[in-house]
């Protein structure tokens, strides 16, 4: 543990950035093929069934929304908790996951059992995609204690150094989602719900697998029933933190229904259209993200150590690779939305003909997205979460929505540009808020 946790406050920082954020980008690139994959299969089956996982996304997005930002609380304090050698809290806050994750789970569950129906016939009159969007729902959202477990062990091992085993925990999970999603789809003939066991099944295995790594290292992080005392102030301050991140990344799934909404004030083919974007999208957005979450325990690990050189560094290292990114993801959907539409998504001929240039329109946004995405990875671990949180509002609710109803009324062929516009407005404005919030707070550590 010891070892591992050197590597925070002693490795290089372009060598531990890319230590820390390259086996997520990849394990989070391996979530988002196989949620990729679950989609083009599904497409093969049906449009209508491709139709109904558009509608479901948002509810997916938001049980993610709370697992992930409750892992940018675990993060946080178990980093900063091992920063300062407190190894027992750590232990201490990693055992009030399980608590923790276990009640996202009860909240799916309960939305499994009793708000699947009625979500979906406010989405759709289509009786083929009620019927597809309820079966897959229920399943996704009532078994998704695996999702929780899964993300709860990635954490835990992420902020304890263990950065490849974060990769190893959420990669084997999408790899033998990938495996099973054409067997049970098309072997078995399960259609719609086949794609949603598949999801299931390899939450589940993922997190079996993340338990067993985390039993490996009992000896230097010894995570046990019999380490836990309930801490309503250490719940309190995990949730402190959690709790903006949670909003923050539910915004993904309000945006996404607004702009459901909006679209079908245009044509249901838009719909179609922007649920495929939010499915390639992720290619773009996941190793970003990645870097996101492999800056906060090296960010917070240093804050603890007081050391700001690092954190200064780490963090604009960390721009460097979303930019990068970001600029990568564009000149790849830019060239290839016309195969991905035609081929992978069995899109019809009225969908190509607005997607190719809506596609392309939308990727313009990756690399001014990523700025903001990077920047909030220093708002959350230097105690500024209210600030990641108003980026976040302003690019995906503040800005977006109003911007994209204004040209959907004005000139709806150009409503795709409203990611490109609302990312720039954000921008204008994150990076003053950083200068004013966060700059300050690592200069006060020279002293």
């Amino acid at each position: 543990m010891e070892q591992h946790n050197n590597i925070l406050g002693t490795m290089p920082v372009r060598k531990l950035v890319l230590t820390m954020s390259s086996p997520i980008m990849l394990s989070m690139l391996m979530g988002a093929i196989y949620n990729l994959v679950d989609s083009i299969y599904v497409a093969q089956v049906s449009d209508l069934d491709f139709l109904a996982l558009s509608y479901a996304y948002p509810v997916q997005l938001m049980i993610v929304a709370f697992c992930a930002g409750l892992g940018v609380g675990f993060n946080a304090i178990l980093a900063k908790r091992l920063g300062e050698g407190r190894l027992e809290d750590a232990v201490n806050a990693a055992c009030h996951g399980f608590l923790l994750y276990g009640a996202v789970w009860l909240l799916a569950l309960i939305f499994a059992l009793v708000g699947c129906t009625p979500f979906f016939q406010s989405c759709s009159d289509n009786p083929v995609v009620v019927q597809s969007g309820i079966a897959y729902l229920t399943i996704c959202c009532g078994l998704s204690i695996g999702l929780c477990m899964q993300f709860l062990c990635e954490r835990i091992l992420q902020s304890t150094g263990h950065p490849a085993g974060f990769m190893i925990v959420q990669g084997s999970g999408a790899l033998l989602n990938i495996v099973l999603d054409p067997i049970f789809i098309f072997i078995f003939d399960m259609g719609v719900v086949g794609a949603a066991v598949a999801t299931v099944i390899g939450q589940i295995s993922g997190a079996c697998i993340g338990f067993f790594l985390l039993w490996r290292l009992r000896r230097s992080f010894p995570i046990s029933p019999r380490r836990f005392h309930f801490s309503p102030p250490l719940t309190g301050e995990i949730l402190r933190i959690a709790a903006p991140a949670i909003v923050m990344q539910s915004l993904s799934s309000f945006m996404t229904l607004g702009l459901n909404q909006i679209m079908n004030l245009w044509s249901e083919t838009g719909v179609f259209v922007l649920g495929v974007y939010f499915k390639i999208q992720s290619f773009v957005f996941m190793p970003i993200f990645g870097v996101n979450s492999g800056l906060i325990p090296i960010i917070s690990y240093n804050y603890g150590a007081k050391d700001a050189p690092r954190i200064s560094q780490s963090i604009r290292f960390g721009l460097q690779l979303g930019v990068c990114t970001g600029l990568a993801g564009t000149a790849i959907l830019s060239l290839a939305a016309s195969p991905l539409l035609r081929w992978c998504f069995q899109a019809p001929e009225e969908a190509v003909q607005m997607g190719v240039p809506a596609l392309r329109m939308t990727a313009l946004a990756f690399a001014v997205a990523s700025v903001s995405i990077v920047l909030s990875a220093a708002f959350q671990s230097l105690d500024r979460s209210s600030c990641s949180l108003l980026v976040s509002l302003l690019r995906q609710i503040i800005f977006l929505l109003p911007i994209a109803l204004l040209l959907i009324r004005v000139k709806p062929e150009l409503v795709w540009l409203c990611f490109l516009l609302a990312e720039l407005l954000t921008v204008a404005i994150a990076i003053p808020l950083y200068r004013r919030t966060v700059v300050p707070r690592i200069r006060a550590l020279e002293w």
